[in-house]
């Protein structure tokens, strides 16, 4: 199997194994030269020419040491969310010389903890998802994975050795729905754990659009989505496909450490279209859930009475007028039933 090294399209899912969702590198057969906890970054790499430390070359990324002995490295990775998994990017930006030639990768589905036995483990539990592939130093290896299984974790092989700057695991959170809407209690189906996805926006030159629906609370302005400033008419909008179709009984926009460049207004459409292509949502007929409001900066604005019942919907767009920037949005509502 060969890599892809132009964009891919699953590289518009969530990154499962991404620090910003609680994913986490346990361990590595060695990580000598550069840490394995760097390889869920949620930061591109870089690289700066005169860093070094008392091992070598400082690098962005998971590096072992030259290996002078049969086998090959390993990385193992717990995913931030449970996941079907469609696609990966082993990239080895700015590893030139000391790239891995080939990679494979491992997946497991446990709830218990993954032992350093378990870890360094060959076949069963584990199963391989990735056949041996071949990788391109300095480069994003986009390569599609086949399968319909959820899995906890990844194990990511390297033929023989060397240093793999971000593991992006891309695919659909496999929520418990038992568990996480127990009683019917109303939940945030905007969330990115709870299977949230930005489909589309009109602009994100600031801040990405995925930011809007991360966990917690916005760290800084750049922890937020941000449009550039509009100088011609309209308004700039987001699209959100909901974890799952429900009714929507409370909307939170929150314009926190956005003081100059809040939008001064705000509006909230949906649609039921469940499973819908984001090129067939155009077509759709938007209802009005949350009638334009007036925004204040540095604010979370919550919205209940004011909301409109649209029934059950798929989808959510949110409006700013004109422009400016979100650090978070959610939208909570109880799963349909019918």
């Amino acid at each position: 199997m060969a890599a892809d090294h132009s964009t891919a399209s699953f590289a518009s899912l969530v990154d499962l194994a991404s620090e910003r969702i609680g994913g986490r590198a346990l361990a590595a057969s060695d990580d000598f030269f550069a840490s394995r906890r760097n390889i869920v970054k949620a930061s591109p790499p870089v690289f700066v020419p005169e860093k070094f430390t008392t091992r070598g070359k400082w690098m962005d990324g998971w590096e072992s040491r030259r290996r002078r002995t049969p086998g090959y490295d390993w990385c193992v990775i717990q995913l931030g969310v449970r996941g079907r998994i469609q696609g990966v990017n082993v990239s080895t930006r700015f590893f030139t010389g000391n790239f891995p030639t080939h990679c494979s990768i491992d997946a497991l589905d446990t709830s218990r903890p993954v032992t350093p036995a378990l870890a360094s483990t060959g076949g069963p539990p584990w199963t391989e998802i990735l056949p041996k592939t071949a990788l391109k130093g300095d480069s994003d290896n986009f390569v599609p994975i086949a399968g319909s299984a959820a899995w906890t974790h990844v194990r990511l092989n390297i033929f023989p050795d060397g240093g793999v700057a971000r593991l992006r695991v891309y695919g659909e959170a496999a929520v418990d729905w038992a568990r996480v809407a127990a009683g019917g209690r109303a939940i945030d189906l905007a969330r990115i754990e709870h299977g949230g996805l930005v489909l589309a926006v009109s602009d994100m030159h600031y801040g990405a659009k995925d930011n809007i629906i991360m966990p917690g609370r916005a760290a800084n302005m750049g922890d937020g989505w941000e449009t550039r400033r509009r100088r011609g008419p309209g308004h700039d909008w987001l699209i959100l496909r909901l974890g799952a179709p429900g009714r929507i009984r409370k909307i939170e926009i929150d314009t926190t450490h956005f003081k100059g460049n809040y939008p001064d207004e705000a509006s909230v459409e949906a649609c039921n279209s469940p499973g819908a292509a984001p090129t067939a949502l155009a077509g759709e007929v938007w209802a009005e859930l949350l009638p334009r409001v007036k925004l204040h900066a540095h604010r979370r604005h919550l919205f209940a009475r004011e909301l409109r019942d649209t029934g059950v919907v798929s989808h959510v767009r949110l409006n700013i007028f004109p422009d400016g920037g979100v650090s978070r949005f959610r939208v909570y509502g109880t799963l349909a039933t019918d």
